[in-house]
């Protein structure tokens, strides 16, 4: 069988993590705990079993320290964070290096669906909440749902949000083809949150995936 040809899906680094994303990130983590504050580099690729190579090279780099290691059925992702923004950057290089890529090669996110919905109603609010991981959603509130392809990149949708909003994080999930978020607040909040959100991805750039 031939092999499969590595494309790199995300490269996604956050300058700052923000307190209820970090707080989130710190419930499914398996690794390393981040703490608000920190740095942290998310990378995506196919095919999946290469992360365990890739994150072996950015650990061994530098001082950062790995929270995620994950391969699924079409994927691997891994991520790494420190309090130090060098470190967290001189790892992501160091992989870039190795594979002989530069940023630029990465997949450009897409927005594959967005929804603000308001005044949520009680039942669906009592649905929402068992599913969710992180804040509740209150009936009455306005709630965000954003998905995004490559899936990792979602993170620095979330963390940017929180960066220009007051808002509750919900849930996120970067693991798969896409990548989701539910964010809850007031209708002005989350209007601005979202904006935020749309700005940080667009601003990325990279190739067609």
């Amino acid at each position: 069988m031939a092999q499969e040809k590595f494309s790199l899906r995300c490269y996604c680094y956050l300058d700052r993590m923000q307190p209820q994303y970090a707080a989130f990130v710190g419930t499914i983590t398996q690794g390393d705990l981040p703490t608000e504050g920190m740095a942290s580099l998310y990378v995506e690729m196919a095919p999946g079993n290469e992360a365990f190579r890739m994150v072996d090279i950015a650990v061994k780099a530098t001082e950062a320290r790995p929270g995620a290691q994950l391969v699924e059925r079409e994927f691997g992702m891994f991520e790494v964070h420190s309090i130090n923004q060098a470190a967290v950057k001189e790892a992501g290089q160091a992989v870039l290096d190795r594979l002989g890529l530069t940023v630029q090669d990465r997949i450009k996110p897409k927005i594959a669906s967005q929804q603000i919905i308001t005044n949520v109603d009680p039942y669906q609010a009592q649905l929402l909440n068992r599913f969710r991981k992180g804040s509740m959603l209150v009936p009455g509130e306005t709630m965000l749902v954003m998905e995004v392809a490559p899936a990792a990149y979602i993170n620095l949708a979330c963390n940017e949000a929180e960066k220009k909003a007051s808002i509750k994080v919900m849930h996120v999930s970067s693991v798969g083809r896409f990548g989701r978020m539910w964010l809850a607040g007031s209708e002005a909040e989350i209007v601005t949150a979202s904006e935020a959100a749309t700005q940080a991805l667009n601003a990325l750039d990279g190739i067609e995936g």
